[in-house]
């Protein structure tokens, strides 16, 4: 009688399912946002492909070299390290944009200033101007603090017929503004200009003059300085630019300015459309109720139900 020695047990076959299970449960673990997200984005950007592929074909076997990419990216994720900055890419308002340590990550609750704007446009416009290369036509928008251009390249793409000019201190958030208008190919009608909040128009013909503006988005630095310590994610504290988040205080101080200046620069009935913090909302809104050339000043929610952008128009 012959024997045989036992068969040794098949090597486990890591397929694109399997890590993406393992993945989600270690980002959720480590109490990361969107962790299934996260876990796709590393995925895909470790394998070439689009996320839609990881559905297509999951159970594809990943090769030696792969799994070991991935698992230092996977580390450098559970350390907290943005998941975006791993992968130089976030997704906004259904487009890529490029992102880097050079300006905030595009976040969705940003998602609103755009929304906003865009309610505005069909709301002066009517739904006859909702959609074809003319919407917008002739409408003028500025997107102050800039960041990655992810709102002024959001309302150029979406709206085709205006023009857009956006603002930013930081030299190096530009730049990566204009990687990104150029990736979306709408620089011949988005202008990037340097300076701080609102200074850069006074010396750029088409806002220079008051009551030149449709609509005025910002996405200004708005946390409080109680909150720097133990309120705001590591990942965020730790890896995002302190310039465009920390706002004094109350976290009012540059929200309060744009609030003050920002109306003269609206045609009557244009928007004025703020992103601010939950906390200090009902402030802000108080700031626009008291300012003469303001009304209908509202409040509007994210997804997660915070009060998130502080919309009013200018009086007629």
């Amino acid at each position: 009688m012959t024997h045989h020695p036992p068969a040794s047990p098949a090597p486990e076959v890591w397929t694109s399912r399997k890590i993406l299970a393992w993945m989600q449960q270690a980002f959720a673990k480590a109490q990361l946002d969107s962790p299934r997200l996260l876990a796709e984005m590393l995925l895909a950007h470790v394998l070439g492909c689009e996320r839609l592929k990881l559905y297509l074909d999951p159970d594809r076997p990943m090769s030696p070299l792969e799994r070991s990419t991935l698992r230092d990216l996977t580390s450098r994720a559970l350390r907290h390290e943005p998941v975006q900055y791993l992968v130089g890419e976030a997704w906004f308002f259904g487009l890529p944009f490029r992102s880097d340590k050079r300006a905030l990550i595009p976040r969705p609750c940003t998602q609103e200033l755009v929304a906003a704007v865009l309610q505005h446009q069909r709301a002066v416009h009517g739904p006859s101007d909702t959609a074809g290369p003319t919407r917008g036509s002739g409408m003028l928008i500025a997107d102050i603090c800039t960041g990655t251009g992810c709102v002024a390249i959001a309302l150029a793409k979406n709206l085709p017929g205006a023009r857009v000019v956006a603002t930013d201190i930081s030299a190096d958030a530009l730049a990566l503004a204009a990687e990104n208008v150029q990736r979306h190919a709408v620089g011949d009608r988005l202008t990037l200009l340097q300076g701080d909040l609102l200074a850069p128009l006074a010396n750029y013909p088409p806002t220079a003059g008051e009551g030149s503006l449709d609509c005025l988005a910002a996405n200004p630095p708005y946390v409080p300085d109680h909150e720097w310590p133990d309120q705001v994610d590591r990942n965020v504290r730790d890896h995002e630019p302190h310039l465009a988040l920390r706002a004094g205080p109350d976290g009012l101080q540059y929200l309060a300015p744009l609030i003050q200046h920002a109306p003269r620069l609206l045609k009557p009935g244009g928007l004025l459309a703020l992103e601010l913090a939950h906390a200090h909302a009902k402030q802000a809104q108080a700031l626009a109720h008291e300012h003469p050339l303001l009304e209908h000043a509202r409040l509007i929610t994210d997804e997660d139900g915070l009060l998130r952008v502080l919309a009013a128009t200018r009086k007629r």
